[in-house]
């Protein structure tokens, strides 16, 4: 019979025993590092969170709790080794029956969501019912959210009384370290103003700048050239492999808030496997611009609409490697970005009215995605308009018989027909040169890239002061005054 020798007091986190027979010890090692895997995950819901409250105009609060997971009871027997340099001198041959979860186990995170959701659930809580981490409590006509990622939390309130009472229940039950208003999330630094909240990683940005030796290069006006696609370039040197990918990695983290430089990111990691020093001359151009645009963020106004919105594009044949198309998308509430999509199809297109539907297809997707998640804030969008330079589409999409012309498209593309029909969505014609998407599906001129990136984000404080124009037609306007017209504030 085994019996109990020792216990961790606080929270009863394990037992130390004899190992039954039949059963194996999980090994264990010390680790240390900064938690970013998965950190993109829920960085859209993190997103459409702080759009809700830039036009609630409430302010987001956050919360940090201490050993998580030791709160998550787990109900499966399980029993690791004790360890390195912490073994009992008298029982070594022992090891440790767990009792609570551990940072490591498969289990341990949804031990931790199981404790959080249900005490939750019974103070008056409901639970998202598209991202589970997002949980609501309404009082009359006011509305509390709280949104958790890992032992994060943000929540806020359109009545502040809510928040402090919300703070109280949290620390009746847990140990929590109540930070303040929101600054830093998930590598997102978070400014709330009083029009207003802005969204950046300007840190980050200085970060990678120093880390691969760009704080004093010469910078670029544009992430990408137009002149020089990327090719495998075979008979090229070879350069560092490790430096490659770590510069890609670094990159692509950045992706989840600088859309600017999602497209050549994008395509600069398609040559991973053998890059050449083509490949990265091109990566060193993307650090080279953001050394000359390190603050760009996203702008969430407080008096901009929440009305959903859409607009999708793709490159026909622009893949110089293989002549598969690139389809991009993006979706907004009023003038906040909420998503962005860039990818590579993995057939060739047939015709550019193929690609389009395709591209079309995908931004359905999201857009459903985000209609179905502000069901849980209260508001039911039909109609989402879809935008898109191509009528063929349009008149595709509206044609529930299938056209001898479209039959090889894959079948899974073709659901948007049915929420067209049954009104979730409606494909608008648009002209080109104002289809923002554009920005996500080919490289620019400094031009068109800086006319796209006024309306996609907000140029810091610095910039406005620099002088940095945008160069529209034949006439320049200064780029903060520009994005300001296209928000109606001017």
């Amino acid at each position: 019979m085994t019996k109990s020798v020792t216990e961790h007091e606080p929270k009863k986190v394990w037992t130390l025993v004899d190992l039954p027979y039949g059963k194996r010890a999980i090994g264990t090692k010390w680790g240390y590092m900064n938690k970013k895997d998965e950190i993109v995950a829920r960085i859209k819901a993190i997103r459409l969170f702080l759009a809700y409250a830039s036009y609630k105009d409430f302010v987001v609060y956050q919360m940090d709790v201490k050993s998580d997971f030791l709160y998550g009871k787990i109900e499966e027997e399980v029993y690791v080794c004790q360890p390195s340099g912490f073994e009992d001198p008298d029982l070594t041959d022992r090891v440790y029956k767990v009792e609570k979860a551990l940072y490591g186990l498969h289990q341990a995170p949804r031990a931790w969501y199981e404790t959080l959701s249900t005490y939750l659930l019974d103070n008056g809580f409901q639970r998202g019912q598209i991202d589970k981490t997002l949980f609501i409590k309404r009082v009359k006509g006011d509305i509390l959210l709280f949104q958790v990622y890992v032992d994060g939390i943000i929540f806020g309130s359109t009545k502040k009384v809510l928040c402090t009472e919300f703070e109280k229940l949290m620390h009746k039950k847990f140990q929590m370290s109540s930070i303040g208003e929101l600054t830093l999330f998930l590598g997102l630094q978070v400014t709330q103003k009083d029009d207003g909240i802005f969204i950046s990683q300007g840190k980050y940005v200085d970060e990678i700048l120093k880390k691969f030796g760009f704080l004093t290069v010469k910078t670029a006006s544009t992430p990408m050239e137009t002149s020089k696609p990327l090719m495998k370039d075979e008979s090229a040197e070879d350069v560092d492999v490790h430096l490659y990918r770590s510069m890609i990695r670094s990159l692509m983290y950045l992706t989840s808030l600088r859309p600017d430089i999602m497209f050549v990111v994008c395509a600069c990691a398609r040559f991973q496997v053998t890059p050449k020093v083509s490949h990265l001359h091109v990566v060193k151009r993307i650090f080279r611009y953001l050394k000359g645009q390190p603050k760009l963020g996203l702008w969430y106004p407080k008096d901009s609409p929440f009305e959903l919105e859409a607009y999708t594009d793709s490159d026909y044949a622009g893949a110089s490697l293989d002549m598969k198309s690139t389809i991009g998308g993006c979706q907004f509430l009023g003038s906040r970005l909420i998503s962005w999509q860039c990818k590579k199809q993995t057939v060739v297109e047939n015709s550019t009215t193929e690609a389009e539907y395709v591209a079309a297809s995908n931004c359905c997707r999201h857009v459903l995605w985000i209609q179905n998640q502000l069901l849980d804030y209260g508001y039911n969008f039909m109609n989402t308009k879809i935008f898109i330079n191509n009528k063929s589409t349009i008149c595709n999409v509206k044609n529930l018989v299938f056209h001898s012309k479209t039959k090889h498209i894959e079948i899974r593309h073709h659901f948007i027909r049915d929420f067209n029909e049954k009104k979730l969505i409606q494909m608008i014609k648009i002209y080109t040169d104002q289809n923002v998407a554009d920005l996500l599906t080919k490289a620019f001129d400094v031009g068109r890239f800086q006319y796209l990136i006024a309306r996609w984000l907000k140029w810091n404080a610095t910039t406005a002061e620099d002088g940095i124009e945008v160069k529209t037609g034949n006439s320049k306007v200064n780029a903060v005054g520009h994005y300001l017209v296209l928000l109606g504030k001017s």
